[in-house]
């Protein structure tokens, strides 16, 4: 390990100001890929002594191992190319841990514009790192929060949009059958008269929880879609199938037995289910798709409600 003199002139001020710095300043030498300085502030941060750092293959094999290639590589590129560069990595202490680094490099080329060596600073950005890293969980959390109905825990509209869009085309795509159960709880304005919202949202809860417990398949959404209602969207569901869930919510929602003195069945409360399949095709749209499924769900409620109405729709 040579002087810091190497870097400048005979400058003990330079030195100083090197060297006081919470950054690391260092140089390798191009041609024979040596250190020909590193700060002494390494040792407090890694644990590893000056004089350990000898050779560029010395700072390689004290990079994270998931980090190594991808740095090692992207840092010989640019320097080959006489490009200035900075790389963020993880760099291992001499205890087995890590710290993450941003090395800033320079390259120095000679009068026949040969890079002659590297000169640089590491930074320690650990705190930055965590800081990030708490910011990219609590915007995944906010993503997660932002599909999911706050009342009721299940999805929500924005979700349930995105996933007929997603498996509307997946549908036309493959010709494959997709089926849509909408659902009104019935005479929930009554019910929430009468034993109040906090009971009116317990039951809402409830219903929404019991239509979970319905949807089997890996990729069926149960979602609010509004108020009282709620939505199953059954991808790769033909009507017999359809009809099928709609039955099982129709026995699950009776078997939660949620007391409603004003029902007329059997003082329960119940629902009233639409139902539609279709092939998407070229003429038809998921708006056209859901408003086919709630005219069933108006006929339902028209007809006695706590029945199923169900519908083939063409395209």
């Amino acid at each position: 390990m040579s002087d810091v003199s190497d870097l400048s002139s005979d400058s003990a001020v330079y030195k100083t100001l090197l060297e006081s710095t919470k950054a690391i300043p260092w140089k390798i030498d191009w041609q024979t890929m040596t250190f020909a300085y590193i700060g002494p502030q390494i040792e407090p941060l890694l644990g590893w002594s000056q004089e350990s750092w000898y050779s560029a293959n010395d700072w390689a094999m004290r990079i994270h191992p998931e980090d190594r290639d991808h740095v090692v590589n992207f840092c010989i590129a640019q320097s080959k190319a006489g490009v200035d560069h900075e790389a963020d990595y993880r760099a291992l202490t001499k205890e087995n841990g890590y710290v993450w680094i941003r090395d800033v490099v320079h390259v120095v080329r000679n009068d026949q514009g040969e890079v002659e060596s590297l000169i640089g600073f590491m930074f320690d950005i650990s705190e930055r790192k965590k800081t990030e890293e708490k910011l990219l969980i609590l915007q995944k959390e906010l993503e997660a929060l932002s599909f999911k109905d706050g009342l009721t825990g299940i999805a929500n509209r924005r979700q349930l949009d995105a996933s007929l869009d997603r498996e509307w085309e997946s549908a036309r795509s493959s010709r494959s059958p997709l089926s849509l159960l909408l659902f009104d709880v019935d005479f929930f304005k009554q019910f929430n008269d009468l034993y109040g919202h906090v009971q009116g949202d317990k039951c809402l809860t409830d219903i929404a929880q019991t239509l979970n417990l319905a949807a089997v398949g890996p990729r069926d959404i149960v979602a609010r879609f509004g108020g009282e209602e709620f939505v199953i969207l059954l991808p790769e569901t033909d009507a017999l199938g359809a009809q099928r869930v709609a039955k099982r919510c129709q026995r699950l929602i009776e078997k939660q037995a949620i007391a409603h003195a004003q029902s007329p069945h059997g003082q329960l409360v119940t629902a009233s289910i639409g139902i539609g399949t279709v092939v998407p095709g070229q003429h038809m749209s998921t708006t056209d798709f859901i408003q086919a499924v709630d005219r069933q769900l108006y006929a339902a409620k028209q007809n006695g409600r706590n029945r199923i109405e169900m519908v083939q729709i063409g395209t």
